[in-house]
């Protein structure tokens, strides 16, 4: 009696961001499980910023643009909201968080 063995094999690719080296779009869209088109409309909905005025084949984003794009992903998959939802709450939260540090900077 022969027992199949398989191995399981997990590759995972880790990028380095920072503000001298930047994130490509395709790789942005990679990280998220998405498209190139996905990128786009965050572009256009101001959840991330490119880093320049070239195509966005060329596009370049910085840490912060990644957590963005990874929080939309997340509540597009989570609650299946569309972008410019994603972008209203992502939005929100950014402001409570804003508010909460001024209220606790007049406390003190």
């Amino acid at each position: 009696m022969s027992m199949n063995s398989q191995t399981t094999v997990t590759v995972e690719t880790v990028i380095t961001i920072s503000a001298d080296q930047p994130v490509a779009a395709h790789e942005l869209a990679h990280a998220c499980g998405a498209d190139l088109d996905w990128v786009a409309q965050l572009v256009e909905l101001g959840l991330v910023t490119d880093q320049s005025a070239a195509s966005p084949q060329e596009w370049r984003f910085q840490s912060a643009d990644l957590q963005s794009a990874l929080e939309a992903a997340r509540l597009q998959r989570d609650f299946g909201v569309g972008l410019d939802a994603a972008a209203l709450i992502l939005d929100l939260q950014h402001e409570v968080r804003r508010l909460k540090g001024a209220l606790q900077a007049l406390r003190r």
